[in-house]
């Protein structure tokens, strides 16, 4: 057992004001870990199907994330040598802020994205996108119609693959012969080592050591020549990884660097009974927090309606009689409640109208970027926290 964080609904199962008054099922919270190859993996509750056709991320709705894509795209294109007839294919491609620009630098671009609704608006954005859940059948129709990826990039979606044998063997097929193959994932490590339980959420149903990762690829004859480390989603790495039989890239000293790292007792049952633990207290500062200040008469209400976000509240057992509501600048989560909690989700106006004593920031992760938007708060004395890795409250 890694942790056991009771139970909870599927944290994208957004409510409309209709779906108030019916039943939300919940599913288990309990995450297991591999003593061989230390994957830590949740059970599969829901379908990818069920989770993922219609999906209420959009991913160009976070400047941080923007310009980590910007960034990214301008140092492939220069480091992988990428020109007008080099093509870039992105696995779940979301509404397309990655793949746009590498289209602005007049590379050729391809999306497959599962979810209906962020494809259609990707297509409607000129994005170029394939609406499928992709693995080893999807890259055989791809190869067919001759679709290989110079560079072909998978972020953040490993994670959310039920059967990521069945995923990478499709990412073997369509990368060509002399490819790159760029994945970020949130690293384990980081989860552990900064109390991130908070990305634990059944649309997550893997979670990955840059060991593990590795061992993964190459059984399917891909392998890792270079990793960075980056700070997005509470800390992640990318990954850079070629065909086996390409020979032709020379493993960075990095990769070594960060599987000692990862081998040095971090990974062990001791740390995942002190980070069960840790996560408990964190429950316990985040309500109690919350308790003196309704005692005290003050007002809290929340900033962004993440899954992350109806992790901790459900785990802590928040409600609207501690945290209000929640806003959100996404359009397509707005009118609508958190799953488990109920909290409506109103645009970022309304905390200018009810000027509340805290705001909780629930994506932690962009707490500089959210506090910088709302920094007018600071007008009538607000001011904001974060509950992971730890409480703080700041501004």
């Amino acid at each position: 057992m890694f942790v056991d964080l009771g139970t909870a609904p599927l944290s994208n199962a957004y409510l409309t004001t209709s779906q108030l008054e019916a039943p939300e099922p919940y599913y288990p919270l309990r995450v297991f870990v591999c003593d061989e190859c230390l994957l830590v993996q949740l059970p599969a509750y829901a379908s990818p199907e069920a989770i993922f056709s219609d999906y209420p991320y959009f991913s160009s709705f976070s400047d941080t994330w923007l310009r980590h894509v910007d960034r990214f795209a301008q140092d492939a294109v220069k480091r992988f040598a990428l020109d007008g007839n080099s093509s870039v294919i992105e696995i779940a491609s979301n509404d397309g802020a990655l793949l746009k620009a590498f289209a602005r630098q007049g590379i050729r671009i391809l999306g497959v994205e599962p979810a209906g609704n962020v494809a259609s608006a990707a297509i409607a954005a000129g994005v170029p996108t394939l609406k499928s859940f992709f693995g080893y059948d999807t890259a055989l129709e791809m190869v067919a119609n001759e679709q290989h990826a110079d560079l072909l990039v998978a972020n953040n979606v490993l994670a959310q693959v039920p059967d990521i044998n069945d995923f990478v063997a499709g990412l073997k097929i369509i990368l060509a012969p002399k490819g790159t193959l760029s994945i970020e994932v949130p690293h384990l490590i980081r989860l552990i080592a900064e109390t991130q339980f908070d990305t634990i959420y059944h649309e997550h149903f893997s979670y990955f050591a840059l060991t593990t990762l590795d061992r993964i690829l190459r059984s399917h004859g891909l392998s890792v020549w270079d990793v960075e480390e980056l700070p997005v989603h509470g800390g992640s790495i990318r990954a850079l990884a070629s065909h086996v039989e390409d020979g032709s890239r020379k493993v960075s000293e990095r990769v070594q660097a960060i599987k000692a790292a990862e081998g040095r007792g971090l990974l062990s049952s001791t740390e995942f009974a002190a980070f069960s633990e840790r996560a408990r207290l964190a429950k316990r500062r985040l309500v109690g927090f919350l308790l003196e200040a309704a005692d005290r008469g003050q007002k809290v209400v929340g900033y962004g309606a993440p899954a992350k976000g109806n992790t901790l509240l459900n785990y802590c057992g928040i409600r609207p009689d501690l945290l209000e509501f929640t806003v959100d600048r996404s359009p397509h989560k707005r009118g609508l409640y958190l799953p488990g909690s109920r909290l409506p989700i109103h645009g970022p106006e309304k905390i200018f109208e009810t000027k509340p004593d805290v705001v909780l920031i629930l994506p932690w992760n962009l707490k500089d970027e959210i506090s910088t938007q709302l920094s007018g708060i600071s007008a009538w004395g607000g001011r904001f926290a974060v509950a992971i890795p730890q409480l703080q409250v700041f501004g």
